[in-house]
């Protein structure tokens, strides 16, 4: 099946109504074994722009490229038929004009299957949210610490303390009132965190938030120990199949030194066995 032609068992209003039932479930993905591994377990799989940095060696998410998102939005697709599948749009794809947003957002959608985009930003952002909604493209929105905003921020800086609490509120609540189905709050304390998912009727999806919020996303490849550059504190480390692979590897690498592989069950005879 092609990814344009995935039908997904969940999409925005499922993932809305769970706000209130019971907490909401998300990882990214960037590929089709990895999206094909979480899908039952997931009610949405984000194919977040973090991809730069994860798979691409990129610093920060700013270099991410429309075609990269098209690339890995398609493998995830392929790798899902249960949990909703939504897609970053990424640095300068959307910031210039509803128009523009609407352009890349459809693009998104029809190249990758995705059934929903994330966009960063609250106030400044509402009146796109809302254009893109009254046509057809259901957004998640993203507030607190905004990656793609990183310059500006100052860094990867906790978001709504003192001051700054009044403005996230004020973001929250143009974000809902605009349209998004959804919100991420990123390195948000937690009481504040908890605060705007009580006064939101749209679920809350904290990342570095609160257990308190409607649900959680990480990047899986912080959650399962493959990308060691850094740990924010936010990140639970549920394996570390990093140094298990690179061991794997050195094993490998050893053998193949020493002649032990491939070993004679690894290679073919002159002849084909006879058959039985």
């Amino acid at each position: 099946m092609s990814a344009t032609a995935r039908k997904t068992a969940l999409n925005a209003e499922d993932i809305r109504a769970l706000k209130g039932d019971r907490p909401i479930v998300s990882l990214t993905a960037y590929t089709t074994p990895m999206a094909r591994l979480m899908d039952e377990h997931c009610d949405f799989v984000l194919v977040g722009d973090s991809v730069g940095m994860v798979l691409h060696g990129l610093s920060s998410t700013l270099g991410v490229t429309m075609e990269m998102m098209v690339l890995h939005g398609a493998a995830v697709s392929r790798g899902l038929s249960h949990a909703m599948m939504v897609i970053d749009m990424p640095f300068g794809s959307y910031e210039e004009g509803p128009a523009q947003a609407f352009r890349n957002a459809a693009r998104l959608m029809a190249e990758t299957g995705a059934a929903a985009v994330k966009l960063e930003g609250g106030v400044e952002m509402a009146e796109t949210i809302r254009f893109l909604v009254k046509r057809g493209i259901p957004v998640m929105a993203h507030i607190g610490l905004t990656p793609q905003s990183i310059n500006t921020l100052g860094g990867y800086k906790v978001q709504g303390r003192a001051e700054g609490a009044a403005p996230l509120l004020a973001d929250a609540r143009a974000v809902e009132e605009a349209g998004a189905f959804a919100v991420v709050l990123e390195k948000v304390p937690a009481t504040l965190a908890d605060q705007v998912t009580a006064e939101l009727s749209i679920p809350t999806i904290g990342i570095g938030a609160s257990a308190g919020c409607d649900g959680q996303v990480l990047v899986v490849d912080d959650m399962l120990g493959f990308f060691t550059a850094f740990k924010p504190k936010f990140v639970k480390r549920y394996a570390e199949l990093g140094p298990a692979a690179e061991e794997a590897i050195a094993e490998y690498a050893a053998e193949v030194r020493a002649r032990a592989f491939p070993a004679p069950e690894h290679t073919f005879a002159d002849h084909a066995p006879k058959k039985d």
